[in-house]
């Protein structure tokens, strides 16, 4: 495969059966997006509305996979990201959820200005000193839309991690370690094939989407980029959990879980940025 494309990024979003969301989200990306860039769009087997829009649109490019055989929802999103990565041709692949959105101009531009000083230029350095001096990942983790006071309360009662802190107990499945999340996360496309690496899970560790492959870029001594959530939603709102609950005859949440999401969603879309973005159909154009 020829090098990637320099100075140009593709983003990758994966749709499920998420029809407003999905729209939300590309046309977020088209309104806000300055820096060089195309979409890519992989759609799970949606047959249903969502798939109709996206055959509809003329400035994406959609791949549609059939995800019939998949173990589960959060496999079928993994190796749809692996799809749109063996399809990526430019300098920078970003992985993004359906139900994040844009909401400021700039937003890849300055994320993008994050692998800037990389140190490629050291020629006599070792090979793990390089690695040590190569930007390959620029994301953050969750992004709370709660009040901080909450989020904060929520950390300090977290008696489950206190105590394998207190007692140093070991975390071999990695559910407590931080990893970058794949619902907006900017990769080096060379760097990803160079190394062979995958977004898919490792369902007998534990690991969801993005995060093995977080791992293994840590443990191989390449250099990531951790947006605290304050910075990272300067740029993005995700509106976790947003597949499984407007698709409920297929995944199970927890009504606590749907109570919290149906807030937020009410929220974010009765706000004018949003409303702003679903009333310019000209984005779909």
């Amino acid at each position: 495969m020829s090098e990637p494309l320099k100075g140009k990024a593709t983003i990758c979003v994966v749709n499920y059966k998420t029809l407003d969301f999905t729209r939300l989200c590309l046309r977020s990306i088209r309104k806000f997006t300055k820096y060089p860039y195309e979409t890519i769009v992989v759609d799970n087997n949606s047959q249903d509305e969502s798939l109709e829009y996206l055959k509809a649109l003329r400035w994406i490019r959609l791949i549609e996979r059939s995800s019939k055989e998949d173990p589960s929802g959060g496999y079928s999103h993994a190796a749809a990201l692996d799809v749109g990565l063996e399809h990526c041709d430019t300098e920078f692949f970003i992985s993004m959820h359906s139900d994040t959105f844009v909401c400021r101009a700039g937003w890849l531009s300055e994320l993008i200005s994050c692998f800037d000083g990389n140190g490629n230029n050291v020629l006599r350095a070792t090979s793990n000193e390089r690695r040590a001096t190569t930007i390959t990942c620029v994301g953050s983790g969750k992004i709370e839309l709660a009040p901080k006071w909450r989020t904060m309360l929520k950390k300090a009662t977290d008696f489950r991690t206190f105590k394998r802190k207190l007692l140093r107990e070991p975390d071999p499945v990695g559910k407590f370690r931080y990893y970058n999340r794949t619902i907006c996360c900017v990769y080096r496309t060379d760097i990803l094939r160079k190394e062979g690496l995958s977004f898919l899970t490792d369902r007998d560790k534990g690991l969801t989407s993005g995060k093995k492959l977080y791992f293994e870029l840590v443990d191989r001594c390449y250099k990531t980029v951790e947006l605290s959530p304050t910075i990272m939603g300067r740029y993005i709102i995700h509106l976790a959990h947003a597949t499984q609950a407007v698709n409920p005859q297929e995944f199970t949440l927890r009504k606590r879980t749907i109570k919290k999401y149906n807030r937020l969603v009410d929220k974010i879309m009765s706000s004018e940025i949003v409303k702003s973005i679903l009333e310019d159909n000209s984005l779909d154009r």
